[in-house]
């Protein structure tokens, strides 16, 4: 018994770790009251990539969950003439994809290029996400270090009727 509850304790404290949603930032990806599992060998074993969902301590000390639009050297700004974000210059089709039905990818212009070894993040449901856009006077851009990640959200496991894997939406297949 000693042994499960140490070997519990080492997979918590650094391969896996569970997370509750509390709020309506990453809807319709993400409910209030689900839990997802996070890895958080994810970014000791590779970089962070574009369209991620991560779970990092936030700009309030809290534990945050977001997903990942722009990494290190990459230029972030809304919006093009069709009101799209763009990430180095190419659009992101989000709509129908992950971005909440009924709202535009940012009703807040601006134009970012974030600092190596960090990430600019958004919500899914953008009208209801205090996410890198209300923290651009933070002396970072509003951005986050990549130090402050805990993980990489991968699997959603409550409630049981919506169990899924977390998955990389192709929508950033076409970000370089």
């Amino acid at each position: 018994m000693v042994g499960g509850v140490v070997a519990a304790l080492l997979i918590h404290t650094f391969l896996l770790q569970s997370f509750y949603i509390p709020s309506e930032s990453m809807q319709n990806t993400l409910l209030i009251n689900d839990y997802v599992v996070v890895n958080k060998l994810a970014y000791k074993l590779g970089s962070v990539q574009h369209g991620d969902i991560v779970v990092f301590k936030g700009w309030d000390g809290e534990d945050t969950i977001k997903r990942v639009i722009g990494v290190g050297g990459d230029h972030v700004k809304c919006c093009d003439d069709k009101r799209r974000i763009t990430v180095n210059g190419t659009p992101l089709d989000e709509e129908g994809k992950y971005l909440y039905p009924g709202v535009y990818p940012s009703g807040r212009d601006f134009d970012v290029k974030v600092p190596k070894g960090r990430v600019w993040l958004m919500g899914d449901h953008r009208n209801n996400s205090a996410d890198s856009r209300f923290y651009m006077d933070d002396g970072h851009q509003g951005t986050i270090s990549e130090d402050d990640i805990i993980g990489r959200a991968f699997l959603r496991y409550w409630p049981l009727n919506r169990i899924s894997f977390l998955s990389r939406p192709d929508t950033f297949s076409v970000v370089h």
